[in-house]
Parts: C-alpha cells; structure tokens; sequence
C-alpha cells in the first residue's frame, strides 16, 4: 500500500530519528517497562541576563495527552526500513504512560537546575525529548526577551509587532503567547489573540496612507472608519512637516465635530527621541495632551533603554523583529538529558562526564528548592535527593558546589518545592491557567522575590544553586567512581 499525506499534521511525530531508533532497540531488549528519568535544564541565561522565564508548559502538556501514531504514520516508519514490525505494531498502539514533574509555567528560573523532569518507561521517555525541548527552548526564550524589552520600557506599554518577522507561522503564534507571558501588553497577531486570548492592536499601514490621494484624505477615511480608536501612522512622508499637522487636523475637522478624541500617532522610522519630544510639543499646543504616541522600528531593550534616557516622549512601544526572534541572542539551549534508570524498584543515578565542567550533569532522581530570606527574597535554588526531607526551622547545612569547602547554612529562611506533578501515568493532573495570571505571577516573582541586582541588563548577581550534603556527596561519590586513564 502506498503512502498518502494525511490532512493534518500529526505533532507526535515532532521527533529526531535517533529517538526512534533507540526506542526500537529497547523494544527488541525487550526494555518497554523499565523506568527512566530525564531532566530538562539549561546552562546559562540568554543576552547574559541574570535569570529566565520558564515558558511552553502548556503545549508540552498538549503534546503528551495527545500522543499517537496513525496508520499514515506507521506507513512512513514501514518505508524507512529501519524498524522491526513488532516495534511498529507497539507504536501503532502507542500512548504515553509516565509522569512529568515541572515548575509552574511562567517561574523564574536559572542554569543547571531541572525545570521539567520526565519519569516514564524508557521508550515513552525517549520519544517525547525533541518536542519538549521544541516547546521549551522557543518560549522560554521569547518570553525570557520580552521581559528584558518591558522593564527597559519602564511601565509604558509593549506590544509584539513580530509576526511577520517570526521565522514561521508557528514560530509568530507561539512567540506572542510567549511573549504575553513575559510582560507584552498585547500582540499584531490575531490568530494569537484568538487562540490564547491575548489582547491584539493595530491600525494602518504605509499602504493606506499612499492608496489616497493625499495624507489628509486616508487620516480622514479612517478616522471617519474608527472614530473610537483613532490611531494614525504619520511617517509616510514626512512626520513633522505633513504627518503630526495632518494628524492635528483631523482630530479637530473629523473627529471633534462627533465628540471624539484622537486617540494616538505612531512613528516607525527616523530619530525617535528627537522626534517624539517635537511631536509632543506640536500636539500639547494644539489641545491633544491626551493623544498617546507609538513608536516601532527595529527596537529591543538596548534602543529602547537609550532612547528613554534620551528624554523621548513615547507612551508605547511595538517591538518586532527583535523580541520575536530574539536576534541578540537567539538560542535558549535547554537540553534533556537522562538521570537515573529503575533497577530492582529503585532508581539509580546517571551521570554525564565531560572535561567542559559546564557540561558534567547533577545525576539521580531530585528536587528543586526555592529558598527564601525571611524579608521573602529568593536567596538561592537548592537541589537535594528526592527523598530527602529538609528542615528549616533550624540553621541548614548546605554545599556550595563552587565552594564545597566552606562551611554554609541558611538561617531564618523557608523552602518551597518547585517542582509538581502535571502528568501522572499520561493524563494532566495539573490545572491551566491564563495567560493573565502567568503575566501577572512573573511580575510578581520579580516585584517581590527576585532581587534587583539579578535584574540588571549588565553584569547581574549570580543566582547560588546550591546541594544538600547528601545530595553532593552522592554526586561527588558518582564521579569518583569512573577510572580515567
């Protein structure tokens, strides 16, 4: 039988080959029931920056539940001629069994610790690792920018303006959710407005302007169109000399005569700073002090910080190319890597060794920590053995694993588990939560725990993630063991 494309995609098949082809050897060992655990984690902070945003949660929970191969898909695996047909018969029946334990979407998170850990039957486990880092490394990642673009913005708006910048339509879609996330005030992007509810703006291009005869015409038919939401792009020509007098002009001939305001201008092109502060001088003596200005054109945290300083007079920001694809630095890097196997009902640790010390993994089955200075900062991650309890009421001993040999406790301080269940044997156990609140949670997070040293844009503080003793010893125990010659 040949094969025939299929209507749909099927995103279970978001895989590399090697994760089929190591999935097929465990089948033909006969390993489709011995237990596994992966870790999500990543290295080091995009830009330099001194923390990420951890996003893609809930595609991730998407993809698991909806896990499947169909009988199209089976034919393509058939045709490659790689696979046993009792492996191909397993998949053909396939659904994903195991657990996932993440951090809440939208947690500010940092190197070397494990924000999304998968424990399953090797093959379930093997089989999911390209999407989820797909998921992970592409949110995170643009949610991670646009929180470095709002807070240079200082509390005016951002919005996403990068959809057709976007290196895909999924890529545009995904990234305003991200963004979202991360603090954006709403996105261009109507499909994303209407798939995640996010707020969408817009109002004209160049094209409108040019269509008419003359500025004035295409401000008037617009206005005359929106006359609640009135906002005019005045750069087609020239912003100052036509843009802003044909702009004053049709608030007062068009707008006001209906008992309407106009609402803004945008500018995307030219001197920003110097050009805002004359627009808003020009507006202010023409009676529209409550006309806000927009601004666009190529902005990331580093101009818009600049121009800010500059004394520009700007209400809002559309921010495209660069946060959407992240261009100053555009790979998170998160990895997934295994950490312990099940052997005789109990998990074993795994360990990665690499002369790049960067690279040498934390093995076994584990928890991750917050720990909390009693003013409520976050002074520290902590990662102990899963089974390990710890107890703060009492001075705690822990290991720096850049400083094992001094002596180090914490004091007065709480803990709070970040890792939780969010699949148990397949199925979401986990709530979802808006966009709404994940916004807000992170201006939460960096409002009251997150200190302000590690939110400078330049050389921030370094976030200490820390060991238990047990925990260290047992890493340190694993290493010891390997002979190197």
């Amino acid at each position: 039988m040949g094969i025939t494309q299929s209507d749909s995609r099927n995103l279970s098949m978001m895989m590399d080959l090697y994760e089929l082809t190591m999935a097929n050897g465990y089948f033909r060992e006969g390993d489709t029931q011995k237990r596994a655990v992966f870790d999500v984690f990543y290295r080091r902070n995009p830009d330099g920056a001194g923390f990420a945003i951890f996003a893609g949660l809930e595609q991730v929970i998407e993809y698991i539940e909806n896990m499947h191969f169909s009988s199209y898909d089976i034919e393509y695996f058939k045709s490659l001629g790689l696979f046993d047909d009792g492996f191909l018969r397993y998949l053909s029946e396939f659904k994903f069994s195991g657990d996932i334990y993440a951090f809440p979407e939208g947690t500010v998170m940092y190197p070397n610790e494990p924000v999304l850990t998968v424990v399953a039957p090797i093959i379930d486990a093997q089989l999911v690792e390209t999407a989820i880092l797909a998921q992970i490394n592409h949110q995170s990642l643009i949610a991670t920018k646009t929180q470095r673009i709002v807070r240079a913005a200082r509390g005016r708006a951002v919005s996403d303006f990068g959809a057709r910048r976007a290196h895909n339509m999924d890529a545009a879609v995904y990234g305003a959710r991200a963004a979202y996330i991360g603090g954006a005030a709403g996105t261009a992007t109507v499909l994303a407005g209407e798939r995640f509810h996010i707020p969408v703006g817009g109002t004209m291009a160049h094209s409108w302007v040019m269509f008419y005869k003359d500025e004035f015409e295409a401000f008037k038919k617009y206005a005359e169109t929106y006359p609640d939401d009135t906002v005019l792009l005045i750069d087609t020509y020239d912003a100052l000399r036509s843009g802003i007098p044909n702009a004053i002009r049709t608030a007062h001939e068009i707008l006001e005569p209906m008992g309407k305001r106009l609402k803004g201008v945008r500018l995307d092109s030219g001197d920003l700073a110097y050009l805002t502060k004359r627009m808003r001088v020009m507006l202010d003596e023409a009676g529209l002090e409550d006309c806000k200005i927009t601004v666009s054109n190529s902005l990331d945290e580093k101009t818009i910080h600049s121009i800010i300083s500059q004394g520009a007079c700007i209400d809002n920001f559309g921010v495209g190319e660069r946060l959407i694809t992240a261009k100053s630095d555009p790979v998170f890097g998160a990895v997934y890597k295994i950490s312990a196997v099940e052997e005789n009902g109990a998990f074993s640790p795994r360990i990665k060794v690499s002369e790049t010390v960067e690279k040498i993994t934390n093995p076994g089955l584990k928890k991750v920590y917050r720990i909390y200075s009693d003013n409520g900062h976050a002074v520290a991650d902590l990662i102990t053995g899963y089974d390990e309890t710890i107890d703060m009421s009492a001075p705690y001993a822990y290991i720096d694993p850049e400083r094992p040999w001094e002596n180090r406790h914490f004091r007065g301080c709480t803990a709070k588990n970040l890792q939780t269940c969010v699949i148990k044997e397949g199925k979401r156990v986990s709530g979802t939560r808006s966009l709404q609140e994940l916004q807000s949670y992170v201006k939460s997070q960096l409002a009251n725990e997150i200190w302000d040293e590690e939110q400078r844009f330049e050389n921030p503080h370094k976030h200490y993630l820390d060991m238990s003793p047990g925990y260290y010893k047992m890493k340190m125990d694993l290493l010891h063991s390997f002979e190197m010659e």
